[in-house]
Parts: structure tokens; sequence; C-alpha cells
């Protein structure tokens, strides 16, 4: 039986199954009854009840109605459905004594016969003792054949000696890949934003990036600052509202950096022109170089 365990973040919102191996005390129920389409809920809780019992119990109306809250009535309508689905068959036994008793047999899948019992293998037939032997005259002596004498023995052919054989070398390791070049240096405009995306995750931990994409979306960051964004008000605008099951969040700071863009900061008028003293009066105007102010030019217009 397999084990499985929950996990704390499911990905989906239906069934979660938490089994333990079983070893005593368990009843092998089929999906055939468990997953019944025409039995109720009560037909097949009664079915499997049964095939728990052992062997002899009372399954009775009145035995079944006193041991679980349902009345006679639903207890009763319960065995007709199972008897009709032949997972159940009751009837009257006849004893020897003339006695009728009832009889339910239970069927852990409908149209089962039980097994026959095993045949017993015949005994083997057991030996017969041997007969005792008949005497008969003893036996005469016969003489015993002259020694022959045995040929020297040849001398032992010289052991061939087999070269050493010698164990193939052994092949060489093809030589390992070469780690892959640095990233080059970030710019410097881009070295704020990347301090600022590399620290989200001290104030959400789910914005851990790694370092390929805090320098993928550094410029997105730079263009925020260019347009006079605060880091603290880029910092809350990237980590605020997440959602509850976030997978990749260098593609959300990605989406969010597009699409919430502040607008382009509007032209500033340009800087007056600095202080002046007129040259006549010592009285101060404002003139991209030193002269005269108004008046006095225009005095001096007049008289000429």
């Amino acid at each position: 039986m397999a084990y499985s365990q929950p996990s704390a973040h499911s990905q989906s919102s239906g069934l979660v199954h938490v089994n333990v191996p079983q070893t005593t005390h368990y009843t092998v129920v089929g999906n055939h009854l468990a997953q019944h389409r025409e039995l109720s809920l009560l037909a097949i809780g009664l079915a499997v009840h049964i095939q728990s019992l052992p062997t002899g119990a009372s399954v009775g109306i009145k035995a079944i109605a006193d041991r679980f809250p349902e009345g006679e009535l639903r207890v009763a309508a319960a065995l007709r459905e199972l008897e009709a689905h032949g997972y159940l068959k009751r009837f009257n036994e006849r004893l020897p004594n003339g006695r009728l008793v009832p009889r339910t047999v239970s069927y852990n899948r409908p149209g089962a016969e039980p097994e026959p019992p095993p045949e017993t293998p015949p005994e083997p037939p057991r030996p017969t003792p041997p007969e005792a032997p008949v005497p008969g005259p003893p036996p005469t002596e016969t003489p015993a054949p002259e020694a022959v004498p045995e040929a020297p023995p040849s001398p032992p052919a010289p052991a061939q000696v087999q070269a050493p054989v010698k164990a193939p070398a052994p092949a060489p390791k093809p030589p390992s890949p070469p780690p892959p070049p640095p990233p080059p240096p970030l710019a410097q405009a881009h070295r704020p934003a990347a301090e600022l995306l590399a620290g989200l995750h001290l104030h959400e931990p789910r914005l851990l990036l790694a370092e390929r994409d805090v320098r993928r979306l550094a410029p997105g960051v730079t263009a925020w600052f260019e347009r006079g964004a605060h880091p603290d008000a880029v910092r809350r605008t990237l980590s605020a509202c997440l959602p509850d099951q976030l997978r990749h969040p260098a593609g959300l700071l990605a989406h969010r950096l597009t699409v919430l863009i502040p607008p382009p900061l509007p032209a500033r008028p340009p800087a007056p022109a600095p202080l002046q003293t007129c040259e006549d009066c010592d009285r101060a105007f404002r003139s991209p170089g030193p002269g005269r102010c108004r008046d006095c030019g225009s005095g001096r217009r007049a008289a000429a």
C-alpha cells in the first residue's frame, strides 16, 4: 500500500489521502463497492461493516439497528439494496432437527462462488517389508588370481607456463567542460537599482531573486529612478499585495516595472537671469550680463 504525505502548500483543492500501512485488523474492499453508482451510502457502509465481521456473527435487522443509530426501516431497505445488487443473500436453512435458522451470505464481489475446500492428496502406499532370503548351498572358494606387476609410472609432463595477461589500460577521462565565463560587470548607473532588487527579500522573503534576474531587472528600476521615484516608493510598489501562490517572483516584478512605471517628470521652467548692478545708478536688475538697468538705458537713448 502506497504511503503519501500532503504538501504544506497543496496546488489543488481536491482530496488528499493520508494512508498508513495496515498490518492487522483491516478489511479489503473493492472499488466496485466503495464507488458504486446505484447503491446508497448507507448500503455501501453496511456492506463494508458486514464484510468486516467474523463468520457466524449476527447480521439481522434488529442486531444492526441496535449497533448503529439508523432505525430498522432504513437498515432493512439497505439490506434489500445489497440483495438486489448481488452483495448479499439471505435464506432460511433447516437443521437436522427440523428447526429453521436464518442464514446470510456476504459476497465481496457479486456473482462470486465460494472456493471449494482443497482436496487432500491420497496417502502413499506403505512399503511392504522385504521377505527373508532362502538359505542356499555354501559358496565354493575360488583361487585368487596371480598379481600382475604394475608398470612404472610415467614421468609427469612439464607444466606450461602461461604469460601473464596484462589488464587493459583504463580509458582516459573526458576533459571537464570549462567553467562559464563570469558575467560582465554591471554598469555604474544600474548599481543602485541592483542593490534595491537584491535587498527585496529582506522586506518580503518571497522576493528572493537570482543574480541573473537582478541584472535583467536593474535597467527597469533605473528608469523609475530617472522619473523621480524614490527608492522607498519603488520598494513598496514592487512588494505590495503579492499573490498567495507566488511561483515566479522575477516575472511578477518585470510585469510591475513595465505596467506601473510613473510618468516622466514635467519640463522645468528656465532659470531666471542672474542679478546685475547698474553701472550708472547701482540699481540691481536681472540680465544675462553686466550693463545698465532699463531706466538708465532708456535715458541715454532719449538724450542721444
